[in-house]
């Protein structure tokens, strides 16, 4: 407990040198233990921004270690626009999850609709760097779009929410997949999520080392 204490007041001085190269966190920290690898129907796209990849913060990240049938895609690499027209498969029952004025509800009566699997693309990055993904991609513009309009009752964030329903990455996915796939995975998802959460928090001096718990 000692060494978390001393480990809390030096991450507050510093950026956490040497983090684990999987979920960004000191190796006293790591939640690597909890990731599971779970084989899904729903297969989830990331659509990331490149400059998202370098935070401590994001959480998309771990969702594709946790998703075996999963892809990320990484925009802002070259002045060339990403071209995501390969991801319109008749294979799959394709929605962009992002919570547009014409986004209809995400929810299980949708998702009975089709005998398809879901495929979900989710952008990833802050509120202007998701909307780009909206707007800009045209090979998406007949792709129908998808929200969840539950409240996010969280009173701790890793980052600012601009809206009630913002939600980390990570955790919008998992509310996603609680509706396609099942209450499980949900709660595998929010579990990881959780743990990403208390002890980045804890690293900033927000939380006490006995608010959060330590994997064997």
């Amino acid at each position: 407990m000692d060494s978390l204490k001393t480990l809390s007041k030096l991450d507050r001085k510093r950026k956490t040198k040497a983090p684990c190269p999987v979920c960004f966190l000191h190796t006293e920290l790591c939640i690597c233990s909890l990731i599971p690898k779970l084989d899904l129907k729903t297969k989830v796209v990331l659509v990331i921004h490149t400059k998202e990849l370098k935070r401590t913060t994001n959480t998309g990240r771990l969702a594709m270690h946790s998703l075996v049938n999963s892809e990320m895609r990484v925009r802002g690499l070259s002045h060339d626009a990403l071209d995501l027209s390969d991801l319109l498969t008749n294979d799959y029952q394709t929605y962009l999850f992002y919570p547009s004025d014409d986004a209809i509800e995400l929810n299980a009566e949708l998702v009975s609709k089709s005998n398809k699997p879901i495929q979900l693309i989710v952008p990833d990055g802050n509120w202007r760097q998701a909307s780009k993904v909206h707007y800009r991609h045209g090979e998406l513009k007949n792709v129908q779009r998808v929200m969840i309009t539950e409240k996010n009752t969280s009173t701790l964030h890793m980052r600012t929410e601009v809206k009630d329903e913002g939600m980390a990455t990570l955790q919008a996915i998992a509310f996603a997949l609680g509706i396609t796939e099942n209450q499980a995975v949900k709660d595998q998802l929010l579990n990881v999520y959780t743990a990403k959460l208390k002890r980045t928090l804890f690293g900033r001096g927000q939380l006490k080392a006995e608010d959060i718990k330590i994997p064997e």
